[in-house]
């Protein structure tokens, strides 16, 4: 078990530091403690100083007997003796003169080596920007960062949840909570960059339209205990409770509960949905994690879980899908376990366990590069760069004073967010910027309040409304369909979008299918 503990926020007004304010930090001040107008005399070659205030000058003034030969004669020995390189009063010491460890006839070997060679990547040590996050509950179990795909940031101050515009840096607060119901205990964006997710301690949670700051509705009943994290697939929001409960709610329909997993016997710490939406992946402070699949989910009893394994020793909770590998998860351990593990989730496989030596609380990939990154507790407090597969140290963060608790990802996939025990917001450019020539492929993003969904104007996916006049025929998520538009325009193919039951297909619904085969 991880240790984790709950505080109550105080108000606004009484606060010693506002929420989301920018800290600027003193530097550090020159080791040398040198000045920019007082010279520094150990340094200065008070001889030649001497020389050229008093005799230097001689030369010039008598020009008899100089020509361009000798003239070029002097140049070329004040080169050599360096005394063109010497001031007469110097300000700072010179630097160390580079070591020369390539003997020369292999110098043109490695430069041209080093040509084919990918520059590495600069990463910076130190964070772009640090706020202040006074009241963050220091939770190991809970989940109050996110970053939505419109580029604003939510995190969960007590019972408060304030939002960051990244583009404009503005905050808001979006809601404060009643002291019986709060503190705020998650935060999840919907795919849709507009509507946020709130859960809360009194096992309820809140629906938010954030361009309006309007409450939708309030999901009640699913839970007994509180609601520590929360995971969007389109229009349905799972959520995992302290009761170590998971619930699939459509929050398009009244009757929200759609589907019921149940295999933690203690608190659900983390979820994340898939990139597909196909699986799910749940951690808890049980020290299991369950691999859920999404075709097999039933409205009618308690969904079994594909993969229950064992393996950590500690709460999982830090749990990030690979983007470039679709069936590839990693996870991290608390403090009783302190490793990152690779699975194949279809399998269930292992492939890798790495020791990270603390406490893992949340991990992200990039979604540019092969590499990982952690955030851990005690002792360094530090987030850590990885290389895939090799998991070769690439870099550490240092900055925060206590455990590194989220971590958010920007839109763009380059800055990451981290907040920590220290109630600190640091900002780290750690990812860097992409690759020009790498493009990323529409996405789809539902919108999670209508039936309908938002499609990529380019793509072989095609939108496929289910009439009567269609014929059809469905087995799980594949589905073959002939319309009777553009000449009986058939097709078999996979819905990437919107629900499909066994052997049949609703009236009116709307999926998003990629085609197998096609016949015009």
């Amino acid at each position: 078990m991880d240790a984790g503990s709950l505080s109550s926020s105080g108000t606004l007004k009484t606060r010693s530091r506002y929420p989301l304010q920018e800290q600027f930090i003193q530097r550090k001040s020159s080791k040398e403690n040198l000045d920019r107008f007082i010279p520094n005399r150990s340094a200065m070659d008070f001889d030649y100083a001497h020389y050229m205030l008093t005799e230097g000058n001689k030369g010039k003034e008598n020009p008899v007997g100089s020509s361009p030969s000798r003239e070029a004669y002097r140049k070329q020995l004040a080169e050599s003796l360096n005394m063109n390189r010497t001031r007469i009063l110097a300000f700072k010491n010179k630097p160390p003169a580079p070591v020369d460890l390539i003997p020369h006839e292999l110098s043109n070997l490695v430069q041209d080596n080093n040509r084919s060679i990918k520059p590495r990547r600069f990463i910076p040590q130190t964070s772009e920007r640090t706020l202040d996050a006074p009241d963050l509950v220091d939770d190991y179990y809970l989940n109050l960062l996110d970053w939505g795909s419109g580029n604003v940031l939510a995190i969960a101050l007590g019972s408060t949840v304030y939002l960051w515009d990244a583009t404009t840096g503005s905050t808001s607060e979006l809601v404060t909570v009643e002291d019986e119901d709060g503190p705020v205990t998650s935060v999840s964006w919907a795919p849709d960059g507009r509507h946020i997710a709130v859960g809360l301690n009194n096992s309820e949670v809140q629906l938010w339209d954030t361009t309006s700051n309007r409450q939708l509705r309030t999901l009640r009943g699913g839970h007994r205990q509180r609601v520590g994290s929360l995971a969007w697939n389109n229009h349905v929001l799972t959520t995992g409770g302290m009761d170590g409960r998971i619930i699939n709610n459509d929050v398009r329909i009244r009757s929200h509960i759609v589907e019921t997993y149940a295999g933690h016997e203690q608190e659900v710490c983390g979820l994340k949905w898939s990139g597909s939406g196909s699986q799910l992946a749940s951690g808890g402070n049980d020290n299991l994690l369950y691999i859920w699949d999404r075709a097999t989910a039933s409205s009618n009893s308690t969904t079994q879980w594909l993969h229950r394994l064992d393996d950590h020793t500690s709460a999982v909770k830090a749990l990030a899908w690979c983007p470039f590998q679709g069936n590839l998860l990693a996870t991290g351990g608390g403090s009783g376990d302190r490793c990152i593990k690779f699975w194949n989730t279809h399998t269930g496989a292992c492939l890798n366990s790495v020791d990270t030596g603390s406490q893992v609380c949340s991990l992200l990939w990039n979604k540019n590069e092969r590499e990982l990154l952690s955030s851990h507790g005690f002792t360094q407090n530090q987030l850590t760069l990885w290389k895939y597969p090799s998991m070769v140290k690439m870099a550490e963060l240092n900055g925060h004073t206590s455990r590194v608790l989220f971590m958010a990802q920007s839109p763009d996939g380059c800055t990451v967010a981290s907040a920590a025990a220290d109630e600190t917001l640091r900002f780290w450019n750690v990812f860097g910027a992409p690759e020009a020539a790498s493009k990323a492929a529409p996405k789809v993003r539902a919108e999670p309040f209508s039936n309908e969904a938002s499609v990529p104007e380019q793509g072989p996916c095609k939108r496929v409304k289910i009439s009567g006049s269609h014929g059809k025929k469905c087995k799980q998520q594949s589905i073959w369909i002939q319309c009777k538009e553009r000449k009986q325009l058939r097709f078999k193919g996979t819905v990437v979008m919107g629900r499909v039951e066994s052997g049949s297909v609703r009236e009116r619904d709307s999926l998003l299918v990629m085609p197998n085969k096609q016949t015009f």
